[in-house]
């Protein structure tokens, strides 16, 4: 069975999230809000069936999942940019 690849939207998140280590960071670049950028990640953490931030009291950490994850999609996003 084919997977489906979670909405660009969570991904854009995931990747400002976690170059930032902030929700708060993220939503100021990408004109959503705090609560936005949160509520896509954790959809995204559950369509992968992992978690990819720490969420600590003062910011965020990045998990071995996070840390494996970033690359591919910071890449991806990048690429789509500049065919853009």
């Amino acid at each position: 069975m084919k997977k489906r690849l979670p909405p660009l939207n969570w991904l854009r998140s995931f990747e400002a999230a976690a170059r930032h280590l902030s929700f708060t960071h993220a939503a100021g670049e990408l004109s959503l809000t705090q609560a936005a950028i949160s509520q896509q990640v954790k959809g995204l953490e559950s369509q992968l069936g992992a978690a990819l931030f720490k969420r600590l009291p003062r910011g965020l950490e990045l998990t071995d999942a996070g840390l494996a994850y970033l690359p591919a999609i910071h890449e991806a996003i990048q690429r789509l940019s500049v065919a853009t």
